[in-house]
């Protein structure tokens, strides 16, 4: 099991990711909204912006303060350091 630091040390597992958008879109707002609704909402921004949502194949919805590409960013790395171990 692979975990991405979303900030302020909160990490997601990595096979568990679906999508990670920027939350400006009306859909966006939506989906957040809905999970908020549902109780499958996380909130990992510790009070800041929210400048990134994390959606995972379990519903859960995830609020990060990082930027959608640094989160991804981190993701690459993550399957290219499990790449390298594999060889």
């Amino acid at each position: 099991m692979k975990l991405i630091n979303i900030g302020f040390g909160n990490m997601v597992n990595a096979s568990r990711l679906i999508a990670i958008v920027s939350p400006e879109s009306a859909p966006i707002k939506r989906i957040v909204q809905e999970a908020r609704d549902k109780g499958v909402l996380i909130d990992a921004t510790y009070g800041r912006r929210t400048r990134a949502v994390i959606i995972t194949d379990s519903d859960h919805v995830v609020l990060s303060a990082v930027q959608p590409e640094t989160v991804a960013n981190r993701l690459d790395d993550t399957v290219d350091e499990e790449a390298l171990s594999d060889e």
